[in-house]
């Protein structure tokens, strides 16, 4: 679940889309581009109305105006915008074949168009930005001709922020607030306030910076600063930033939530609704974890969204769909998730759109792709999710600050494929792209390829290791998957009264913590555990009790892993029947069987189809149906050859 305070970046150039720029005094340059705008608006005057029609003439009045306030651009790019709009006018602004570009400064409102621009796409639709090398490439030339335009560097410290440049956000930013106050852009207009303004926004800003590359004693150090600058100012807006930065510093302790409650409480009384939205939010990620109920939680959203709605926060409208898509999932309730996560897709922004910014291309928008994709995956559907993450790809290039997410998320389904299809060798291969990106996810999937590859004693050592830091994590999650693949181990290794307080310790958490699906998957591994034991009647007691929430919501290897064990323990349990009702019973077995080997071949998981043959060419067998064994028997010999044992005993396999 991503962190829902990305967006307490305080932003002081933008104020409704606006960039306040320095007035640069500097006159505007003859140059051959703007000698080839005004060739097309004398051509636009001389052409009449019969030689262009009435939708190119509202093309090209829609694109005059940022050639005229944008910046200077190339010919052959005006060329193609000219084009573009109309082709019958493009020759008109065309020159021998040399490239030429503007090499003077920007005129002052060049200048505030490009960085309001700017600023717009990289929060919008950083897409349609200039790449991170060309931005920083034009902001230098910006600053060449004047070092003290202080917005400029503020946008060099977004800038720098898309490639995770720590050295120089942080330099740009302390130029930022060093040219600010230097050039008395905030004491002309607040006095001295407007000095003590600047110093104490610097350090908060310092402080998120610092936090959001993990510098943690940094970032309180220079949040304390804030504090007591803010606190000697009396800034009641700052210190309520502050005090939502030290809730994010301090989460992992036990009474963070207090330092939460209190901010969100300061926050309405103040009339901030977006810090208390944030914080509303937070106490809702919060509680998610803690285990409290669904219906309290989308309760409390439901007060956040209010807030929403009535200041037009469109931003955190996304937010909060986000964030129930990942509380749905988190549960176990994948309709709901993927509800969710469709509802904010269709969604259109509240905010105006401009130069054709596509709203909705931000974290939120990407984190709620992700999990539709995954979704997707997790049904067999992996052509739907490949269309997903193509389009992920296409919105946020792998030089976007937001690209980490599809890059893990296209990762873990390639290596839940190349298990399934028993390559676990490109599994391996998979695994240090994953850890590069969340290193418990990598080191669990690590142990999940050693346990696959018989390698039991390294996959144990790996998992109490990753299970000893997930704990003191309180990643309860993680703690409850690695506890179930470290009772895999025992009964893998013939020691299943070992793995029974295993499962039951990871019951208990999954059932404190409301983890249903969890629970569920606990449950079918504690009946699996008992049919190995040698009593399959209480066996299929728990599987009724774990099947429904399984096959709802369930993902379909897991649907595919409770009908083959509801058929393992109708076999087992019919061992003392008569014939005619053993008959019966090992009819409705194959019949189960039939079922999980669908699910199977929806994952494309042969290693399970094969083991779901061979039991059933035993069945088919015991029932006299020998047309039926041959076939089966023919199947497992073509998926055994194609797919060797690993020499595990192929019907003691969950």
């Amino acid at each position: 679940m991503a962190s829902v305070h990305e967006s307490l970046y305080f932003n002081p150039m933008m104020t409704n889309g606006v960039v306040h720029a320095n007035v640069f005094g500097i006159k505007d340059w003859v140059t051959p581009y703007k000698i080839a705008v005004l060739v097309l608006l004398n051509e636009m005057g001389r052409t009449g109305e019969g030689a262009v029609s009435l939708m190119e003439r509202r093309r090209l009045n829609q694109l005059l105006l940022p050639l005229l306030q944008g910046p200077d651009i190339t010919l052959s790019k005006l060329y193609k915008l000219i084009e573009d709009s109309c082709p019958q006018l493009a020759n008109s602004v065309q020159i021998r074949e040399e490239e030429v570009s503007c090499s003077g400064p920007l005129s002052q409102k060049q200048a505030e168009f490009f960085l309001s621009q700017q600023a717009s796409l990289l929060k919008n639709d950083e897409t349609k930005a200039l790449t991170p090398a060309s931005l920083q490439k034009e902001l230098n030339n910006l600053l060449k001709f004047n070092p003290d335009f202080a917005e400029a560097h503020y946008l060099s410290y977004l800038n720098n922020l898309r490639v995770q440049d720590v050295f120089s956000s942080t330099h740009s930013l302390l130029h930022y607030f060093d040219r600010l106050i230097l050039t008395g852009a905030e004491s002309k207009s607040n006095g001295e306030e407007g000095y003590g303004r600047s110093l104490r926004y610097a350090a908060l800003n310092l402080a998120a910076l610092h936090c959001r590359f993990g510098h943690y004693q940094q970032a309180e150090l220079a949040l304390q600063e804030a504090i007591r600058i803010a606190q000697e100012s009396n800034d009641h807006v700052c210190l309520q930033h502050c005090l939502s930065w030290l809730y994010v510093l301090g989460q992992k302790r036990s009474d963070s939530y207090v330092l939460l409650e209190h901010s969100v409480k300061k926050a309405v009384h103040f009339g901030l609704p977006y810090l208390a939205s944030l914080g509303i939010q937070s106490l809702v990620q919060q509680r998610a974890f803690a285990g409290k109920t669904a219906n309290k939680l989308m309760d409390a959203l439901k007060d956040s969204d209010l807030l929403h709605w009535k200041h037009s926060l469109s931003e955190l409208i996304d937010i909060s769909i986000a964030q129930k898509t990942a509380i749905w999932r988190l549960y176990g309730r994948s309709t709901m998730a993927l509800q969710q996560a469709q509802m904010l897709l269709s969604m259109n922004s509240l905010e105006s759109v401009n130069s054709g910014v596509q709203q909705n291309n931000t974290e939120s928008f990407a984190v709620a792709l992700c999990h539709l994709a995954e979704l997707h995956a997790e049904q067999g559907c992996f052509a739907a999710a490949s269309e997903v993450l193509k389009h992920l790809k296409e919105r946020f290039p792998p030089n976007s600050q937001h690209a980490q997410l599809w890059m893990l998320c296209d990762q873990k389904i390639q290596f839940d494929r190349a298990m399934n299809d028993g390559k676990f060798h490109l599994a391996d291969s998979l695994v240090t792209g994953i850890t590069a990106l969340n290193s418990i996810e990598g080191v669990y999937r690590k142990a999940v390829v050693l346990q696959a590859q018989n390698q039991m004693s390294e996959a144990h050592k790996l998992l109490q290791k990753l299970l000893s830091y997930c704990e003191k994590l309180k990643n309860t999650e993680m703690v409850i998957s690695v506890l179930l693949s470290v009772a895999e181990l025992y009964w893998r290794s013939a020691s299943p009264t070992i793995a029974m307080p295993v499962l039951l310790q990871a019951l208990a958490l999954s059932k404190e913590y409301r983890l249903q699906y969890l629970a569920s998957e606990t449950v079918l591994n504690l009946a699996f555990a008992q049919l190995i034991l040698g009593i399959p009647e209480q066996a299929l007691t728990l599987l009724h009790m774990a099947i429904e929430p399984i096959l709802a919501d369930g993902a379909i290897l897991d649907k595919g892993r409770a009908m083959f064990l509801v058929a393992k323990c109708q076999v087992a349990s019919a061992a003392s029947y008569e014939p005619p009702k053993r008959a019966e019973a090992l009819e409705a077995a194959i019949e189960n069987l039939n079922e999980a080997k669908n699910y199977f071949a929806k994952v494309d998981c042969k290693e399970r189809i094969r083991d779901v043959v061979y039991f059933q060419a035993r069945l088919y067998h015991a029932l006299g149906k020998t047309q039926e064994r041959n076939r089966c028997a023919m199947l497992f010999r073509q998926l055994h050859q194609e797919l060797p044992s690993h020499g595990v005993p192929l019907i003691n396999h969950l």
